[in-house]
């Protein structure tokens, strides 16, 4: 018996929404899950003062405590890269939740300098696969005209969970303790993950997913040494590994020191202070969503997909940079606070923006680990600018130097996208033609 041809319209039509409606609950999921990771990265920043004066901490062993989570994130990028690109996304992240829940709740209980640093770099292993995975799930998920923004808001979250987490962290530490807001979140972790593991299926098995919309990279196999020499041999790949040392170092320095700046250098009290960084957190937020609009708009316009992602960036840097110089002189708490918020906007479209750069960069079947190797220098970067925060402010009493820093640092990454990038169009293209042509059959003699 023929079908007719309404009825295969109606089930195309459907199968088209049922494939939707799933890429929007992994971007929900997606977006959840990584304001619980800012969450839990932030919740020492928030306690940060309270814990020094508990634990006896000088500025730099706090410096050292904040900074020990991005040495973890450093160490297992390269691993948590490559397993995204080989793993499906179901298992990977759902363990990385559950894995780095228990790290969080673990430092609830510490009770010197040397376990708090533990359990943070234990963290940072954790939450590692998250944004490694989650873009390579997205790029299966949303076809090229709309994987821009999926991916901005995701980026997104990133801002969004240290906006909408300090009433709640603060309201946790002075009912309760600062141990009881660690083991909180940890908790509210452990259920993300086992929801994540319960919910979420790849493209290839999920039953709403059809072959028309999403990429289907298959495991590169025994192409994994070849594509790991031809992504190290890429001038933009090492492009993007330095341009994000700055990125992530100037917005690190806002999410890890900025409780503690208001407290100590504009004397807000502890409660205020941890209200009042989320307003820098806030705007970082909104920049955020607004890289992936501007990409996706500029590319719109007539921009290469390279260059609507590569000029946001410059400018979203040298503003940043600005911004965090005007912050540290400005005489008044209300006008540096402000300037912070610019700052922090800035750095959030410049973010989401390099973070693009990726699956421009690299092809469907390696961008997880395309974006692991930028990601160690945004790791580095992220270890970086709490420690030399915390030694510049301990020797010369004061936040400015490392703000100042911080600036410096921002304006010599915008000067390397601008100048690094610059003309890689067509020459990238084909290396990504080459790159996927090599993987398609490497991975057929794997198979």
């Amino acid at each position: 018996m023929q079908m007719a041809p309404d009825d295969g319209r109606r089930d195309a039509g459907a199968a088209d929404g049922a494939r939707v409606g799933m890429a929007r609950l992994v971007l929900i999921l997606l977006m959840i899950a990584g304001c619980v990771s800012y969450a839990d990265r932030s919740a020492l920043a928030i306690a940060g003062m309270a814990i020094r004066g508990d634990l006896g901490l000088s500025y730099v062993a706090l410096g050292w405590g904040l900074s020990s989570f991005a040495w973890g994130y450093l160490l297992f990028q390269l691993p948590a890269g490559i397993l995204s690109d080989r793993l499906g996304g179901r298992l990977l992240l759902g363990g990385g939740l559950v894995f780095w829940s228990v790290a969080q709740i673990a430092s609830g209980f510490v009770h010197g300098a040397t376990g708090l640093f533990v359990s943070r770099l234990f963290l940072g292993l954790g939450e590692t696969p998250l944004f490694l995975a989650g873009t390579r799930i997205l790029t299966l998920w949303y076809p090229p005209a709309r994987r821009a923004t999926a991916i901005g808001m995701f980026n997104a979250s990133a801002s969004l969970g240290p906006a909408i987490a300090p009433p709640i962290l603060v309201t946790i530490m002075h009912g309760w303790g600062w141990r009881s807001m660690f083991v909180t979140l940890g908790l509210v972790g452990v259920v993300l993950g086992l929801t994540w593991w319960a919910i979420y299926r790849d493209p290839s098995t999920a039953r709403a997913a059809g072959p028309e919309e999403v990429a289907r990279p298959r495991p590169v196999g025994a192409s994994l040494g070849a594509t790991l020499g031809a992504i190290v041999r890429q001038p933009a790949a090492w492009v993007s590994f330095s341009g994000f040392v700055g990125v992530i170092y100037l917005t690190w320095l806002y999410a890890s020191w900025l409780p503690a700046y208001l407290q100590t250098a504009r004397h807000f009290s502890g409660e205020n202070a941890g209200l009042l960084s989320a307003l820098p957190q806030v705007a970082a937020f909104v920049g955020s969503v607004m890289g992936g609009v501007v990409t996706d708009f500029l590319g719109r316009r007539g921009y290469s997909r390279l260059e609507a992602c590569r000029l946001p960036v410059v400018a979203g840097m040298v503003c940043a940079a600005f911004a965090t110089v005007g912050a540290a002189y400005w005489p008044g708490a209300g006008g540096s606070l402000a300037l912070m918020c610019v700052a922090t906007a800035a750095g959030g479209l410049a973010m989401t923006c390099a973070w693009v750069l990726g699956p421009v960069l690299a092809t469907a079947r390696t961008v997880a680990t395309f974006e692991a190797f930028q990601n160690m220098g945004g790791s580095l970067g992220g270890a970086l600018a709490p420690s030399v925060t915390g030694i510049l402010t301990q020797y010369s009493g004061s936040f400015v130097p490392a703000l100042v820093l911080a600036a410096a640092v921002g304006l010599a990454s915008a000067v390397i996208y601008a100048i690094g990038l610059r003309g890689t169009s067509a020459r990238q293209a084909a290396r990504r033609a080459d790159l996927d042509h090599r993987a398609s059959v490497m991975a057929g003699v794997a198979r």
